[in-house]
């Protein structure tokens, strides 16, 4: 094994603790997942070598005295073998009572002859090896035998674990779970191969408290009726102790133990059920990398959902193991270390090169996060695509439409997830190379010379490969590929590895792995608008994103849900763009607010679909770990921070998240963030929350565009036929449905289609928007003649007109584009992005003329900017997302405003609903004065907007853009300007923009005090900025905003 010495010789020099970055005046992280530390928690040893006692069968030897008579009556077994054979199974596999008290005779029987005939088929073979694989499974309980070779993964065999993971621990719940035991007999088997056998016991659950409240943690209350009755004094105290650990934390609890008299550990995991899919199977091939095997395991599950493993590990006997592998007092805490990291992967993509010792298990996860990011950004259109956008004309249809199909194309069809699977496979020697350079550059060494964690993170490897710098990687990168295509996916690791700037991947205890990437990487040509911070998390349960343009920004986080296979394809494919294209908008949206745009996005994995609370709380704590200082020794170890800087996000619910903003505001006052108040948004009114649906923020600004329109126009609302997309059980939606009073003609929802050219009933409507209810919920007695509803499970369903739609998603999903339909005005409130795109405008377009003639586009990026362009090239009058629908981020960005003006106390007494449901005054009338705003801003840039269209004639959709980024710019330029530095000036502009309630109620002086600068400056800023530009246009010079200033500046002088 290498020195220290001869590791430093070999180029490795791991960071000490004294050298990582540190960011002053960070507050310390408090675990969200819990770990046993050598050398901090007490030295525990057991004085009992089985923590379970199976109840004693009083008729075992009745019961082999039956099953001898069977056996023998069956006449396979020659009479001589039946009794040695019979005890054999019943003294030497290990197996305990609890499985001869439950198993029937003719059952044992079967087991007994399934064995005999294993053994006599070894003597066929040249081999001489005895294989034995035997399994049955019934259904309250399931046996698996299998012949094994102690320390080793059989990577062709049965796959017993792998069943027991996939059949009945990954699914089982509170109401349905089974429980495990495992043993090893003590006895080799004949045949000198060093085998013996592996026995598994499944059962199903029978709790003694089958639903008990969600915090109970008492095992009396929790535990299972076998556990309980087998489980020893010890063995019940150790679980109770880790229960009441685990269920106040996210990730899992960790816990080491020596067995007195003897070299063997005790290893006890407990985590929350469903959080680690095949976890248990994991652990086998992570303990054999490390020479070590399991005398006997268990897997318990509770009915508060939480299962606890327990393994009982020893050395792999024999003297070329131990040559071969550290000693177990070592490594049982690299595998305690690592099993952190399982637990955020646990079934990789790279796993069969772990289980045969070809890379350790933290090359492979690293892999697996680097094929992640390949998938993600290799598929680039090319300097190809680049040269043809130069040449063809965009504002030309037909041009523009080709480069939309190629553009879609070139990102399905260049490299598959699988083709990069495939070339990464072969390269496990590069792997370890690249793997080096990430692990040189971010693993810390906690304990200094004496930390047991190398950099190779591997005691078997006896050479230790020098760490290559980035060109001497690109060399060998080169050199190793086969072929160009090969040479790409490789080199995108070395991408990968100089993006990085933090991760949480050497954090002893986390729940996914998230890294902080330097976003300069990506193409300028497809992503103009520079990024200023990405964030990238991969766990197995979701992938997810969050981008920022500013480093003070605000936007959603959103749960993208995938129906199939193919759905889930398409999803993974677009998910950075939508996140990107998502983020930039809000990034326009936020013209009116000191927070630039951000955005949040968490694709669930095709298997996890159920997952979605389970992947955000992992999202969320994970983005936390890069966010908060790390200081509990081996719990939260620092962490090498290359960006240096104090980093706050602010985000908010969006789609499949609304009902989960109060777990992670609450988590985050329990991690010790200073910052929890203002974390997240939307959170409920309990903690301080404005909720966006209850008092229809969003819509609020939509209907404002809306309103425009008709004043503009001189139209009589209840004259205008009007189309919406997102239905009453929305929050866009049904605010709209309770705001407007136009003649609804169609509703589209998820549940379907409702239809009625003479107007749908407008009271049923409300009725529905009231309970928050879809439209399959509309009493269609209320339809007239010519009115339908359309359901998505619904085939081959005539309509009045005498239509057959032959099937109900299909026409769901394209019914806004159908021709013939008759409508004024529509208001899409909800729908995938790009529901309308330069292909399918022109179904919207007869005779050079749009069909609907007013479009306001309340769902965010529901129409791509190019079929915009199209549908007001033909006539219609079309309000793009960035403008209307602002009112949310408006909300949002004062209650943070409130949150950072208040200290706890106040913000607690004036913002924070009370126990008995009753809001304080000062709550219910800045949402009063919140509304108002939103309202305010809206009309503001609406007549922006309509006074430059009508000036210029340029399409509104630009002018939306233009406006948007001539306040970015301005507002970005003032907070560099002296004018910050003019007091009174700055104070003047300040009292203008923050509300006049938080003024009266803290004052401007407390406010400045308690309110970060940077956070300030971005008031005013934005505030200035935005009234400029809504005064004097897009285009107004320096003079006039000379003009502008002396105004406020006289203002000042009176």
């Amino acid at each position: 094994m290498p020195t220290m010495d001869s590791l430093h010789a070999n180029g490795i020099h791991n960071k000490l603790l004294e050298q990582v970055i540190r960011t002053p005046g960070r507050m310390p992280s408090p675990q969200p997942t819990h770990l046993s530390v050598p050398g901090v928690t007490q030295h525990r040893v057991l004085r009992e070598e089985s923590g379970y006692v199976a109840p004693k069968f009083e008729g075992k030897e009745q019961q082999m005295e039956e099953v001898m008579d069977q056996v023998e009556e069956k006449g396979f077994i020659p009479p001589d073998f039946v009794e040695s054979e019979t005890r054999w199974f019943y003294s030497e596999l290990g197996i305990d009572d609890m499985y001869f008290s439950t198993e029937t005779v003719e059952a044992i029987v079967a087991h007994i002859h399934s064995l005999y005939a294993a053994k006599i088929a070894a003597y066929a073979r040249d081999d001489k090896r005895l294989e034995i694989r035997l399994d049955k499974e019934a259904v309250d309980h399931a046996v698996y035998i299998d012949t094994s070779k102690p320390g080793v993964t059989v990577m062709n065999g049965p796959g017993y674990e792998q069943r027991i993971d996939e059949k009945y621990l990954n699914s089982s719940t509170n109401s349905s779970s089974y429980r495990v035991e495992t043993f090893r007999s003590d006895s080799l088997l004949p045949g000198g191969q060093e085998q013996q056998l592996r026995c598994y016991f499944v059962y199903k659950c029978d709790f003694a408290n089958s639903s008990p409240g969600s915090s109970e943690s008492r095992l009396e209350q929790v535990g299972e009726k076998r556990f309980l009755q087998k489980a020893t004094k010890n063995t019940k105290d150790i679980y109770q102790q880790v229960l009441e650990k685990v269920v106040t934390r996210t990730g899992p609890v960790i816990e080491m133990f020596d067995i007195e008299g003897s070299r063997e550990k005790r290893l006890v995991i407990a985590y929350r059920q469903g959080s680690a899919l095949g976890l248990f199977s994991a652990l086998s091939d992570l303990y054999h990398y490390y020479g070590l095997t399991s005398s006997r395991k268990y897997v318990e599950q509770f009915s508060n959902g939480y299962t606890i493993v327990s393994l009982y590990l020893k050395p792999v006997p024999g003297s070329i193991t131990m040559a071969r592998y550290p000693p177990i007092e070592a490594s049982i805490h690299q595998i305690m270390k690592e099993i952190s990291l399982l637990y955020c992967i646990p079934q990789n993509k790279f796993q069969a090169h772990f289980a045969t010792g070809r890379l350790s298990l933290q090359e492979t996860i690293y892999a697996h996060c680097v094929w992640v990011f390949v998938g993600h950004f290799l598929n680039r259109l090319g300097s190809e695509y680049t040269t043809l956008a130069s040449v063809l004309d965009s504002s030309n249809s037909v041009h523009a439409e080709l480069l939309s199909k190629l553009k879609r194309r070139l990102r399905t069809e260049t490299f598959t997830a699988d083709y990069i699977l495939e070339i990464i496979n072969q390269y496990p020697d590069l792997i370890r190379s690249l793997y080096l350079t990430f692990a040189n550059a971010h693993y810390v060494q906690t304990r200094g010379e004496a930390d047991d964690f190398l950099p190779t993170l591997s005691y078997l490897r006896l050479k230790v490969d020098k760490v290559l710098t980035d060109a001497e990687l690109g060399e060998l990168v080169s050199k190793s590929a086969a072929n160009e295509h090969h040479v790409m996916v490789m080199t995108a690791f070395r991408v990968f590895n100089t993006s990085i700037l933090k991760t949480n991947f050497y954090t002893p205890t986390k729940v996914a792995l998230s890294f902080r990437l330097n976003p300069g990487f990506l193409p300028p040509d497809e992503y103009p608008q520079p990024l200023f911070g990405m964030f990238l998390v991969i766990s197995s349960e979701f992938r997810g994103f969050h981008l920022r343009f500013r480093d003070i920004a605000r936007g959603g986080i959103r749960i993208v849900k995938s129906r199939s296979q193919e759905a889930y394809a398409i999803n993974a494919r677009s998910i950075f763009d939508e996140n990107y294209n998502l983020a930039n908008t809000q990034q326009r949206k936020n013209k009116d607010i000191p927070e630039g745009g951000s955005k949040g996005v968490i694709l669930l994995d095709v298997h996890h679909q159920d997952k979605a609370r389970v992947a955000f709380e992992k999202y969320i704590d994970s983005i936390i770990d890069l966010l908060l200082p790390p200081n509990s020794p081996g719990i939260k170890d620092p962490i090498v921070d290359l960006y240096g800087k104090e980093e706050i996000l602010f985000m908010g619910p969006d789609e499949n998240t609304a009902d989960l903003v109060d777990w992670a505001t609450e988590h985050a006052r329990e991690r010790g963030a200073p910052w929890w108040k203002s974390f997240f948004t939307g959170k409920s009114p309990k903690l301080g929350g404005i909720p966006h649906d209850r008092y229809g923020m969003t819509t609020l600004s939509v209907r404002e565009y809306v309103l425009g329109i008709y004043r503009k126009l001189n139209l009589d609302p209840k004259n205008v036929r009007k189309l919406q997309t997102g239905g009453p059980d929305g929050d866009l939606g049904s605010n709209e449905i309770l705001l407007g009073n136009e003649r609804y003609t169609a509703i589209v929802d998820g549940s379907g289609v409702l239809v009625d050219p003479n107007g749908l009933d407008y009271q049923e409507l409300l009725r529905l928007a009231k309970e928050r209810a879809m439209i399959s919920k509309y009493d269609i007695f209320k339809l007239s003649h010519e009115g339908y509803r359309i359901l998505v499970e619904d085939n081959n369903i005539k309509l009045p007109s005498g239509e057959v739609v032959n099937n109900g998603t299909a026409f769901r999903n394209t019914f806004h584009l159908r021709s013939g339909s008759n409508y004024d005005l529509f208001v899409p409130c909800g729908g995938r992005p790009e529901s309308i795109d330069l292909s399918t405008a022109s179904k919207l377009i007869e005779d050079g003329k749009c069909t609907i003639p007013y479009i306001v586009e309340g769902a965010n990026l529901f129409i791509t900017q190019d079929a915009k362009l199209r549908l007001e090239k033909a006539g219609c009058i079309l309000f793009k997302d960035a403008s209307a629908n602002k009112g949310g981020v408006t909300s949002s960005s004062l209650e943070v405003l409130a949150s950072l003006s208040f200290d706890d106390p106040g913000f607690i007494e004036n913002m924070c609903i009370r126990e008995d449901g009753t809001a304080p005054s000062f709550y219910n009338e800045y949402v009063k004065q919140v509304q108002q705003t939103i309202k305010t801003n809206a009309r503001l840039e609406f007549e922006a907007i309509w006074r430059e269209h009508e000036e210029t004639k340029v399409p509104r959709s630009i002018l939306s853009d233009k406006l948007s980024v001539a306040i970015t710019k301005l507002d970005e330029e003032l907070q560099g300007t002296e004018l910050w530095d003019n007091v009174e000036l700055r104070k003047a502009v300040l009292s203008d923009a923050l509300p006049n309630l938080l003024l009266e109620k803290i004052g401007l002086d407390t406010i400045l005090e308690r309110v970060p600068d940077n956070y300030l400056r971005a008031i005013f800023g934005s505030y200035l900025a935005s009234r400029f530009v809504y005064e004097y246009g897009i285009s107004a010079s320096q003079f006039a905003f000379f003009a502008f200033m002396n105004k406020r500046m006289a203002k000042l002088r009176t």
